[in-house]
Parts: structure tokens; C-alpha cells; sequence
């Protein structure tokens, strides 16, 4: 279903239909949230708080093409959010490289997995070693698929900027991927 009659069916008060539009959206949701906080628990909370947001700003919600960049800036302000009040209150521990790529496919064989996880956690701290501005880029672009205009809203920088960064950052990380031998 196309978020305007979804959202139409949601705003009218309709149960099942704030059902769909959530798990419509959770996904993309989550995974911003994960890839800001690299903790499944925090992510889940985040979203969460999130989908509270949405539903009491309904009426702000903007249709089609604008609903998705929209859920994603409320994303983004709530994870930033998140981050700044964890500079003012440290983590008690931190999780291992390990325990944080652990979802695992019952599908593939403990070498397949361990390969997987070893990949993502140099894809991780090859990502962390980005800019503020290159990391955001790259997980917007190429990980939630948002094109060129809609990040320069969200991220409130002019389109080229967008444009240039984008070829920077996913030059730098592919350096920084490629000195940690995961060159291809």
C-alpha cells in the first residue's frame, strides 16, 4: 500500500492501518538508528521513540514522496539526540566487535558467518573513522537509498555539497577498507 492512502487510513485513526505503516517503515528506521548507535537495544528504543513522534505529529506528516526523508530526519534527530546525552553519561561497557554483528543467517556455514561478521565490523569501524558529514552521507545514500536533493534537505547543506561529498566519502572509505585488506 502507497504511504498516502496508508497514511490517510492512519490519520483517520485506523489500528491496522498504524499497524502497516509502522512495519513498513521499521526497518529502514532501525537500521539508521543502528548504524548511529552500533547497539541493537538502543536502536530498538530509538525507534520506538520515533514511532511515538510520528503518531502524536500525524497531521505533520508529509504525503508520498516527502513521508520517508521526513521519518528519516526525526531518525537522525533522535539518534543525535541519543549521542549527546551519552557524551554527558558514559557507557557502562562496551560490546566487542563480535557481540555487535551477531545476526547470523541459520543459512550459512560458521565460516561463511564468521567472514560475514569479520566484513562488517571492518565496514563498521571504516565507517566510524569517516567525517560527521561523509559517514551521514554514506549511510543515507547508499545504505537508505535517499537521493541527492532529499539528503541536502535532511542534512541541510546545499545539493553539490551533497554531490561532492559523496564521491569523497565513499572514496575515503574504500581507502580506509582497502588499507584494511578488504580491497577488491
Amino acid at each position: 500500500m502507497e504511504p498516502t492512502p496508508l497514511l490517510a487510513l492512519v490519520r483517520s485513526g485506523d489500528e491496522l492501518a498504524w499497524e502497516a505503516f509502522v512495519r513498513r517503515f521499521q526497518g529502514r528506521v532501525f537500521g539508521l538508528a543502528y548504524h548511529y548507535t552500533a547497539q541493537a537495544e538502543d536502536a530498538r528504543d530509538l525507534a520506538q521513540e520515533v514511532f511515538i513522534r510520528i503518531y502524536q505529529n500525524l497531521a505533520l506528516v508529509p504525503d508520498e514522496d516527502g513521508c520517508l526523508p521526513w521519518i528519516l530526519r526525526i531518525t537522525r534527530n533522535a539518534c543525535i539526540d541519543h549521542l549527546r546525552r551519552g557524551k554527558a553519561r558514559p557507557p557502562l561497557w562496551d560490546l566487542s566487535a563480535d557481540e555487535l554483528f551477531d545476526l547470523r543467517s541459520p543459512d550459512q556455514s560458521p565460516e561463511e558467518a564468521h567472514l560475514e561478521a569479520v566484513r562488517k565490523t571492518m565496514v563498521h569501524r571504516a565507517l566510524q573513522e569517516l567525517t560527521d558529514l561523509n559517514r551521514e552521507i554514506i549511510l543515507l545514500k547508499e545504505i537508505q537509498g535517499l537521493g541527492l536533493e532529499e539528503i541536502a534537505a535532511l542534512l541541510d547543506v546545499p545539493v553539490g555539497t551533497v554531490k561532492s561529498r559523496s564521491s569523497r566519502a565513499r572514496l575515503e572509505l574504500a581507502q580506509k577498507l582497502a588499507a584494511a585488506g578488504m580491497g577488491g
